[in-house]
């Protein structure tokens, strides 16, 4: 297993600890990292005292396969003005965030659509390896209110973030690939702030809408895709005044989601909604037929925002026994039997 500790550049020096070998006979080797120091060049391989100046650059050299099966990046707080890229290769990545709260440890950059060239060049986080995992760390897009600009992007199966914030105005988190959990994170943004065609469980989570829009825009392909989202034991929050005095119609409410394509799948369950959220709850997103083809539902949404009565009548109620298909243990288990919940319980 490899465990690297990472500082930015502030700080006066990083740790990086090389664990190679099984869990229970590891030969640790001890990198110390300065501010300052010149980057690793391609191909070049730590040994000995060496120098990562960058989360990117610790990762660029981590070993393919790690030794233990897990490369390890402890990263002390501070903000890191920088891109990160987590390739297909670069399988069982965790990344921790030292601080007392993930708004200590931020990785930011301010990347948007119409400087980068398109909405899938913009993210400050770009993870494709599979069992990425990622703890107390705040990922932000700091491009604000100037069209599509993502926070990060999610192309990998088996994923967890835990205790993470991410933080951005349109299209923040691209959630398109594989399994995907998390679990007790902040999620920011106004325009599709939560968007792609995974299989997502959000649980115990907060959804924050800066300005209205729309929470999700989940684009499943096919109606027998086993994708979608799931906000589970989460909670709703809106910047102030969203909803206040204005039509019930109009667009200065939230709603829950849109479909960006024909089958989208999106289900609430036992989900806090405050007064601003749309009354109808979803819109059609100009898809005139959407009820025929997406899977809207909710199951135990509660408070002022739940307003059941009012809601389209193509959304779906479901039963207890429904709603349990959706839990985490369930939607994403594939295949492999997956449990996520045990697997995010092993993170600190």
């Amino acid at each position: 297993m490899l465990f690297v500790m990472v500082r930015p550049r502030s700080f006066l020096a990083l740790l990086l600890i090389l664990s190679a070998g099984g869990m229970a006979h590891a030969a640790n080797v001890t990198v110390l990292v300065r501010p300052g120091a010149p980057m690793f060049q391609p191909g070049e391989k730590p040994h000995g005292i060496e120098v990562f100046p960058t989360i990117e650059n610790a990762l660029d050299h981590a070993p393919l396969p790690p030794p233990g099966g897990r490369v390890i990046i402890r990263i002390m707080p501070g903000v890191y003005h920088e891109r990160i890229w987590v390739p297909q290769n670069r399988k069982n990545v965790t990344l921790i965030g030292l601080g007392k709260t993930p708004a200590e440890t931020v990785i930011t950059a301010g990347h948007y659509a119409k400087e980068a060239g398109g909405t899938f060049f913009t993210e400050t986080a770009e993870i494709a390896g599979n069992g990425f995992e990622a703890d107390n760390l705040t990922f932000a897009n700091s491009a604000g209110n100037v069209g599509q600009a993502v926070a990060v992007s999610v192309l990998a199966d088996r994923v967890i973030f835990k205790h993470c914030r991410f933080l951005g105005y349109q299209d923040t988190l691209f959630a398109n690939y594989g399994r995907q959990y998390y679990v007790d994170d902040f999620i920011e943004g106004a325009v599709d702030f939560i968007f792609g065609d995974a299989a997502a469980v959000f649980d115990q989570s907060e959804i924050h809408a800066v300005a209205p829009g729309y929470l999700t825009a989940q684009s499943r392909l096919r109606p027998d895709a086993k994708t979608g989202f799931v906000i589970l034991n989460s909670r709703i929050t809106l910047a102030p005044g969203i909803g206040e005095g204005m039509e019930r119609h109009g667009r200065e409410y939230v709603a829950l989601g849109r479909p960006w394509r024909r089958y989208s799948r999106v289900v609430y369950l036992n989900t806090l909604m405050p007064a601003g959220i749309l009354p109808q709850g979803w819109s059609r997103w100009g898809i005139s037929d959407s009820y025929k083809t997406t899977f809207y539902a909710e199951a135990g949404s509660h408070g002022p925002g739940a307003t059941m009565s009012e809601r389209v009548p193509w959304e779906r109620k479901l039963s207890a026994a429904q709603s349990r298909v959706f839990e985490p243990q369930n939607f994403l288990r594939g295949k492999d039997g997956w449990n996520p919940v045990a697997a995010a319980a092993r993170l600190p």
